[in-house]
């Protein structure tokens, strides 16, 4: 995923994000003060907030503009944070962890099954003998009925944008076509134009994917991980234990 300028105008679309059922997703799978890697950690809030908790944490970006506003609200909470610019699939320097997250549909930037692959090999290497790996993913349903072919769009007093959906050329893909308008201090307003692809993956791949890789007690669930209900739901959690 490029970020470049789209890290200025992140948080600002992640205003809503439900950041405290991720937290209470994490903080009810892994162990009291444990070493957690976030990978795909953006500008590092959910970071921040397991650290607050009493998690050692490291986080993992692939774009150097996110870590560095992420570097910004470490030093702002007085956190320690090693922010370290990685890509998922190739991320290495970590061993041993009791628990990796990959939240907020990070995995779904990988287009390509290899890549995934790659990633959830990556992650069990990382992980001490019983670490846990949490992470979420489009669902199918949201990627057919959802997000195909939907316009939407926000007028803020200093950001305005539009976003369109349509079905890319891989299957159970997205394109994403935003539009971004910023109010600038002379009252003027620059136009930024931002494309990213998504994909997702059905869910008994991921879940063979995740045994190739090694990983056990594999948990699929919606709803934050408190409903087993899969049906026309918009994300899908996972978690998956090393033994």
């Amino acid at each position: 995923m490029k970020h470049d300028h789209f890290a200025s105008l992140y948080d600002s679309l992640m205003e809503d994000a439900p950041y405290k059922s991720w937290l209470s997703f994490a903080t009810t799978n892994f162990p009291d003060k444990g070493s957690i890697l976030d990978l795909a950690c953006g500008t590092g809030t959910f970071t921040c907030m397991l650290a607050k908790q009493g998690f050692t944490m490291f986080g993992v970006d692939l774009s150097q503009d996110m870590l560095t506003i992420a570097d910004d609200k470490k030093r702002e909470q007085r956190l320690n944070i090693p922010f370290i610019l990685q890509d998922m699939r190739s991320f290495s320097g970590f061993e041993q962890l009791d628990g990796i997250t990959l939240f907020c549909d990070g995995l779904n930037y990988l287009l390509d099954s290899k890549d995934v692959k790659q990633t959830f090999q990556q992650a069990y290497s990382a992980l001490k003998s019983d670490g846990v790996f949490l992470f979420d993913v489009h669902s199918e349903y949201k990627m057919e009925y959802i997000f195909s072919n939907q316009l939407y769009g926000e007028n803020g007093e200093d950001i305005s944008y539009m976003w369109f959906c349509e079905q890319g050329e891989e299957t159970l893909s997205i394109e994403h076509e935003l539009t971004f308008f910023l109010k600038k201090q002379d009252g003027s307003y620059e136009r930024i134009d931002e494309t990213q692809y998504q994909r997702t993956f059905q869910l008994q791949e991921y879940k063979q994917w995740l045994e190739e890789a090694g990983f056990q007690e594999i948990e699929i669930s919606s709803d934050f991980g408190e409903s087993t209900d899969l049906e026309e739901k918009d994300r899908i959690f996972f978690k998956a234990v090393k033994k």
